[in-house]
């Protein structure tokens, strides 16, 4: 994987927290690999979780396997990059 894609994938990851949370440009901006989110940002809740997996599958063109979603991948900003970036070089 090119470092251009780890790239676009940083910044997919970031327009979808942004569009599906209703988070604002300048705090998505804000977020660096150590940022938490599950469990930190009171907009994602277990109920946000779906809609943010499902449109992170649409926009990479991924498929999120259910036995792969756990607390880990949604720990920080960084695991939920690097989890995207894995599945995406497949």
């Amino acid at each position: 994987m090119l470092p251009d894609d780890t790239q676009m994938i940083d910044a997919t990851i970031r327009a979808v927290l942004r569009d599906v949370l209703g988070l604002s440009e300048e705090r998505v901006a804000a977020f660096r690999s150590e940022t938490p989110l599950f469990g930190a940002l009171p907009e994602l809740d277990s109920m946000a979780v779906a809609g943010l997996l499902t449109e992170i599958e649409e926009r990479l063109g991924i498929l999120i396997e259910d036995d792969e979603v756990d607390g880990e991948m949604l720990e920080t900003f960084g695991a939920l990059v690097r989890f995207a970036t894995a599945k995406a070089a497949g």
